[in-house]
């Protein structure tokens, strides 16, 4: 869990980028093991070291850079074992000052990053594993274009220990973690012309967590997995008045989440070519604001101060007059597989997926501006998706369309949030074609957000986006083309204060390459938006100054270059 309010440290600002993970992207409930997910998951996996059979050791050393921002990257690893039994470390640090978009302005998004990582296994020969990693992650002077704040600091700390072993026709697992993020955001350390006030917001969250997994096969037709998991979050983020030395407002006022989950799911091959699963899950969720009564003092429009806390503005906003919220979340899904021909399959998933609001959304509180609503519903998200993915020859393809009917979908307007009845729909799309030595790839998404309630556009919901690839594949040399593009977004909601307006289409061209120059040295390229456009994603971050809401263009044409030597 991120430590910011603002959202400027979410969960992908922890991506290594020493030890660069494989990213998967899941949008439907196929397992509840990691609970159920109501919008997508996105699912990062890191590798274990890989050792020849003559060589104990082995690692990575990277040096790069762009030209567009003056980014510079330094990282390697080390890794001393076996398949059985290793220890790695890693680490990294890179930096970039502002990129100037395609108009030759900058757009601020300087930073710095520092990065250590320590993790090793090892399988003793009845199967028996234990896995363990500590990271230790440092942000620095981190700025943001049209923010009221910048980041001077946030420091992340990971700890992860897995245990697991086979048991009768499957196996167990054990995993425990713990997550420490301590940010500090303000509106003066990186900024040459302050604001009126020097304001400093000092926010931490702490994560822990462990899950046990029973997974079982049964005549070879049957798979079936049980499981729980716990975890508990605590947030804490005041808003201080430097000059003065006060809390302005408490804007997480010590909120605490406890969840308990339980899941059983099950696949059974009833035939050669159909396959059938179903899974339920049941969450408790409890939260609750451990200083909503804690009060500061609030300067009114009239100039006047007032003593004023959390729960005073959850009541003056809402009318709510309860901090807590208790929520049991019940989940589950059903599938069916059925390949009808050779290499070509027809999948539907229906499912019931249940969101407890989160921290933010329930407990934000930044002196009346933008306040949180405790009395939140749980979000459901009743939805099907169908789906058929193919193989001919050089050929691959896969179409797919889904409904997602929501009740209670949260939506956040002019910094207040409400509970609604919403609909998406979506069209996804991909065709691929490849020889060995050249390939092409063309995927489609197209997605439409209704506000049922009020008969109109969800906010914040991307355009028509199509990404075509070109690629040549030769002795370890690769070479690819991709142009990205996406359609006008004239469906907004323009009194929500998310769409600031409508947005136009636009088409990106991207360069990249590898290239093997020795045994153990590479050099990876790219050029990114070759014809330096000018250009900003729909949904790309958007803030007011003052009354002036914008979005945040893209960088232009950015050269970037690494060397890797690998042993």
């Amino acid at each position: 869990e991120g430590a910011c309010p603002s959202r400027m440290d979410p969960p992908t600002s922890r991506l290594s980028t020493a030890l660069a993970p494989v990213l998967e992207v899941r949008t439907s409930n196929r397992t509840l093991r990691w609970g159920p997910i109501a919008g997508g998951q996105v699912v990062a996996t890191t590798a274990a070291p890989e050792f020849a059979d003559d060589n104990r050791t082995t690692g990575h050393l990277t040096l790069g850079g762009a030209d567009n921002g003056e980014g510079k990257l330094v990282n390697g690893s080390v890794a001393a074992g076996s398949k059985d039994a290793f220890i790695r470390l890693a680490g990294g640090y890179d930096e970039a000052d502002d990129y100037e978009d395609g108009d030759g302005n900058e757009v601020r998004s300087s930073y710095e990053n520092t990065e250590g990582r320590v993790d090793g296994a090892w399988t003793a020969d009845n199967g028996l594993y234990i896995k363990g990693m500590v990271s230790r992650q440092e942000e620095r002077d981190v700025s943001f274009p049209g923010r009221g704040m910048d980041a001077p600091k946030t420091d992340t700390d990971l700890y992860r220990l897995e245990l697991g072993a086979p048991v009768a026709n499957g196996g167990w697992n054990l995993m425990a973690w713990q997550a420490d993020v301590d940010h500090v955001m303000d509106n003066f350390s990186l900024r040459e012309q302050t604001a009126p006030m020097k304001m400093l917001t000092a926010s931490e969250t702490s994560t822990q967590g462990v899950r046990l997994v029973l997974d079982q096969t049964i005549n070879y037709t049957k798979d079936i997995a049980i499981g729980v998991d716990v975890e508990s979050n605590d947030w804490d983020a005041a808003l201080n008045n430097v000059d003065k030395d006060v809390v302005a407002s408490y804007m997480w006022p010590g909120v605490e989440r406890d969840r308990v989950g339980v899941f059983v799911e099950a696949f059974h091959q009833i035939r050669m070519n159909t396959r059938l699963g179903a899974g339920i899950r049941y969450d408790r969720v409890e939260m609750q604001a451990t200083k909503a009564d804690q009060t500061y003092m609030l300067k009114k429009p009239d100039g006047t101060m007032v003593s004023m806390s959390a729960a005073k503005a959850y009541e003056q906003v809402y009318g709510t007059t309860s901090t807590d919220a208790n929520d049991d979340n019940v989940s589950g899904f059903v599938s069916g597989e059925w390949r009808y021909a050779p290499n070509r399959s027809l999948d539907v998933v229906a499912s019931h997926s249940v969101r407890s609001p989160g921290v933010t959304e329930r407990y934000v509180n930044k002196m009346l501006g933008w306040v949180g609503n405790p009395g939140l519903d749980t979000e459901k998200h009743n939805k099907l998706e169908i789906s058929l993915s193919g193989r001919e020859g050089n050929w691959n393809w896969r179409p797919a369309v889904w409904v997602d009917q929501v009740d209670d979908y949260v939506l956040r307007s002019q910094d207040r949030y409400h509970n609604i009845d919403a609909r998406l729909l979506g069209v996804e799309g991909q065709l691929g074609w490849s020889n060995g030595t050249w390939s092409t790839n063309s995927k489609l998404a197209s997605v439409r957000g209704e506000n049922r309630d009020a008969d109109k556009a969800l906010p914040r919901i991307p355009p028509i986006q199509f990404i075509q690839t070109l690629g040549w594949h030769h002795q370890g040399h690769t070479l690819e083309a991709e142009w990205q593009l996406a359609r006008r977004q004239d469906r907004v909601d323009l009194e929500s204060g998310l769409d600031p307006s409508t947005s136009p289409g636009y088409g990106v061209f991207n360069l990249s390459g590898t290239h093997p120059l020795m045994a153990n040295l590479s050099l990876t390229w790219a050029v990114d938006n070759v014809f330096d456009k000018t250009w900003a994603s729909h949904v790309s971050k958007v803030d007011a100054l003052g009354e002036e809401f914008f979005k945040v263009n893209e960088p232009g044409r950015t050269v970037r270059a690494a060397l890797t030597a690998r042993w």
